[in-house]
């Protein structure tokens, strides 16, 4: 593990290279995230994280992370936050490929996503979605077809509003009610504002993977 990366600004995705070279989407990261968990402890990045638009990440030398954490309990809990939030979205990803419909893995999609702006302060009925559709087909495995299918299905009922990467949530609770499993977990909270690190900030460019081999 070189570094873990604190997103300061922008949009990432992670993305794993099967054995057969074709890429999957493992997750989607924004300010406030940590990015590198999986490097710690002296293990390889599995994922490689990629911008998706003109970014900046806050990067901690592995080396120096476990000795802040003892002596900033703030930077303890986030990193605590970050892991705890990366395995609760990595289960309900797997539980959506196993067991969800089309309709609830494009619906759990959205609310997660709904549900983490809100815990970040930003309005969580309009979406300005970042990734492209075939991103988010490959995070929720289905076919680029089904998800525009999805999209327009969800417009036609009154679900949301869409124009290009733009979406509105119309009715959150219908959304809700697709899923049939209840209420849905609350997002993991952000690193407050004014205690994220702020040394060794680092601009990314949007396209440009985050560094050596470096992931979520």
């Amino acid at each position: 593990c070189d570094a873990v990366y604190a997103a300061w600004r922008g949009f990432f995705k992670t993305v794993l290279v099967n054995r057969d070279g074709r890429g999957q989407v493992t997750g989607f990261f924004m300010a406030g995230d940590l990015l590198g968990m999986d490097g710690m402890c002296g293990a390889r990045h599995s994922d490689t994280a990629i911008a998706l638009e003109d970014s900046e990440v806050c990067v901690l030398p592995c080396v120096l992370v476990e000795p802040m954490a003892r002596e900033v309990p703030a930077l303890q809990h986030g990193l605590n936050a970050a892991l705890s939030g990366e395995i609760a979205r990595n289960q309900r990803a797997m539980m959506a490929l196993r067991s969800m419909h089309a309709d609830e893995r494009m619906a759990s999609f959205l609310l997660e996503l709904s549900g983490r702006l809100l815990g970040r302060g930003f309005s969580g009925r309009n979406l300005q979605l970042r990734m492209t559709r075939a991103d988010i087909g490959s995070y929720v495995g289905l076919s680029l077809e089904t998800v525009s299918r999805l999209f327009t299905l969800f417009q036609r009922k009154g679900l949301v509003r869409v124009h290009q990467k733009q979406v509105q949530i119309l009715n959150p609770g219908a959304l809700a009610r697709i899923l049939q499993r209840g209420p849905q977990p609350s997002a993991p909270a952000a690193l407050p504002a004014h205690r994220r690190p702020a040394a060794g900030r680092r601009p990314v460019p949007a396209g440009a993977p985050l560094g050596p081999g470096a992931s979520a």
